[in-house]
Parts: structure tokens; sequence; C-alpha cells
């Protein structure tokens, strides 16, 4: 059964007080807490299992790589990947985007090739792509938003052409709550031989997300903001994609072989996650990907949905002459985010008011 209240449980920092009231926290698309499930996933790999990974024969390090893999599985069965290997480690979703940006877009754009973006991207999503169209020649262009605040679908396929490459695109936006139609674009790209990158930070913690179904070619998302540790973030890229590009950043564990002259690479993932990794991250984040399985990712959505129901109902029926929205208020494109302004005050001074009731909120 879902029972908020029970899980709610499960998080320490909810017994906490902030300025001796009860601690509110409105701030999961800045981060996520985490349940005492993964912190003490995570203490057990300190306490018990401490080694580094894919560097030892003894007991310690076997341990540790052998966790550290299964962390991968568990990640992979989470998001419907196909294989374990097309989950690859990163520091955080601005690092993958920037690795494909770098390894695959690098290589393989051109002069005269387009790269399409989005008006409600995330800096992380449009930064990099701008950085490869500087360097290679490519030009970018910017798919609008609707007045409901919805992507403007038309203004999408009349951007797309046979000099299309890349459409780079958040699945769900992170100031707007905005869902987009991943599948839809999918296709759309696909028939002109575009890959689809997606940012998926906001969306893969809060609802069901599988990239088999989907057909993205490659996908990004954080550990923090679904209920793991900091510090820690997932690529997943088909196979194919992987296999195809070489690292962007390279050194220890990336190869196979090397020599004076040349370089084998070593197999995916290993071969995109140089240097030691974070161990216990992904530790910790394989926990928290199990308890949101328990929960269900039907549940979590369909929970989040009655919460957002509900406060765009208050927001129209009783706050409507003090307090701006923005952002759709249909729920099937509209995920738990809500963007407002109180009319009359600093958005800076209403986060601080907020603060001191105990309740966090993002401001800026």
């Amino acid at each position: 059964m879902f029972d908020p209240y029970t899980i709610k449980e499960d998080f320490p920092i909810f017994s906490i007080k902030v300025y001796d009231k009860p601690l509110v926290y409105l701030d999961n698309a800045a981060t996520s807490h985490r349940p005492k499930q993964v912190i003490e996933a995570i203490r057990r790999f300190y306490e018990e299992f401490n080694a580094n990974v894919e560097r030892g024969l003894h007991y310690l390090s076997q341990k540790a790589s052998e966790m550290y893999e299964d962390a991968h599985k568990t990640i992979a069965k989470f998001i419907g990947a196909r294989s374990w290997n097309e989950v690859v480690f990163t520091y955080n979703t601005t690092y993958a985007l920037n690795i494909v940006a770098l390894s695959w877009g690098l290589n393989n754009l051109k002069e005269g090739d387009e790269i399409v973006l989005t008006i409600m991207e995330h800096h992380s999503n449009m930064l990099p792509w701008r950085f490869i169209a500087k360097k290679t020649g490519a030009k970018i262009k910017y798919v609008t938003i609707k007045k409901d605040y919805t992507l403007d679908y038309e203004d999408l396929e009349s951007k797309i052409s046979e000099k299309t490459k890349v459409i780079a695109i958040t699945q769900m936006s992170n100031v707007l709550g905005t869902i987009n139609n991943i599948k839809y674009i999918t296709k759309l790209a696909h028939k002109v031989g575009a890959i689809v990158v997606v940012d998926g930070a906001q969306s893969v913690p809060h609802m069901p997300v599988n990239v088999k179904e989907l057909d993205v070619d490659f996908l990004a998302f954080s550990s923090h903001k679904m209920l793991g540790p900091t510090g820690l973030g997932v690529l997943y890229g088909k196979k194919e994609f992987l296999e195809e590009i070489s690292p962007a950043i390279s050194g220890g564990g990336t190869i196979r072989d090397v020599t004076l002259e040349e370089v084998i690479w070593a197999h995916i993932p290993e071969k995109l996650e140089a240097g030691t990794p974070h161990i216990a991250g992904a530790i910790g984040l394989a926990e928290a990907a199990e308890y949101l399985m328990k929960l269900g990712m039907d549940n979590v959505r369909r929970h989040e949905r009655e919460l957002t129901e509900y406060v765009l109902r208050l927001l129209k029926e009783e706050l409507e002459d003090f307090v701006i929205h923005y952002g759709p208020t249909m729920l099937d494109v509209k995920g738990g985010i809500i963007a407002f302004n109180v009319k009359g005050y600093d958005h800076h001074a209403v986060a601080a008011f907020l603060d001191t009731e105990g309740i966090a909120v993002r401001s800026g």
C-alpha cells in the first residue's frame, strides 16, 4: 500500500525542526532527501566492503567490484535498458550530457548540420551543444513553447529537416514542470536519422521512464534528485552509440591496453568511467532505485499528480488574486513542479518568509 505518512518515516531528516517548526520540504527539483535504507547501504559499504573496484584480486576489491556492477544492473532495470553495460556512472546530469556532446557531438557533427533545442532547456542541456556548434560549425535551432507553457510541436516539426543530426530535449522542464512527449519526438528524429538526447533529471525520479519504449538514444539523470547520494549521475546510451564513441576524458580504468603508439579502449561502460568512481554513491543509488521500484513508479506518479491537482485547484479557486502560476494546468503534461510569484512581492522575500515557517522552496 502506498501510504505517504509511512513512507515519510523512512526519512530521518523529517525528524528535525526548522526554527522550532516541522520541516516542510518543497525543493525536490533541486535535490531530494535520502531514506534510511540508502544511508544504511552507504554506511555498510564503508564499514564492511570499502575497496577500489576492478583494481585488485583480494576479497574486498572483488566484493566492491561485484556491488558496483550490480548497481549498474539495478539502474538498467529501473529505466528498462537492454543491458547493464548501457548504463554509465558519471558525476551528475550535467557531466553526463557533456559526455554526449564532447564524445559524440564533437566527432560526428560538421558545418551545415543542425542541432534542435527547446527554449525550456536547462543550461546543462543547452550550453554543451552551443559549444559543439561553435567548434564544428553546426547550427542551432530553438523550438518555442505555446501560451499554455507546453512545447509547440508544430514549431518542432518545422525545425526538423534532413540536416537535423541531434534533438536535445528535457523530458520534464525544471522550471515549468512541462512533460514533453519524448516517444513522439524520437519518432520524428529517427525519420531523418537524427539522435535524441534526453535530460531526464526531473522526470526519472518522478514517473515511469522506459528507455526501450521511448527509443531514446541517450538519457541523463542524477542520483541526488531520486533519493540517492550527491556526486553521482547516470548516462544511458544505446549500446551501438556507446561502443562507437571515444572517451572525452581518459585515464585509469578506460583502457584494455596501451602502448607508446596505440590505445585500445576498455569495453563499455568502463571506457567512459575514467578514474576511481563514486563506488559508495553507485551502491546508494541502486538502493534508492530499489526503494522506488518497491513503491512503484506508477504509484509515485499518481500521488504527485494528486498533489499537483490539489495545488493547482487552490491556486485557481482561492489564490488567483494573489499568486501568478507559470506552467501547464493539464495534468497529463504537468509534473509536480509549481513555478509561481506572489503579486507585489520579491521572490526572494517570499522564499525567506516561507523559510521562517520551516518551508523550503527554491527562489530565483
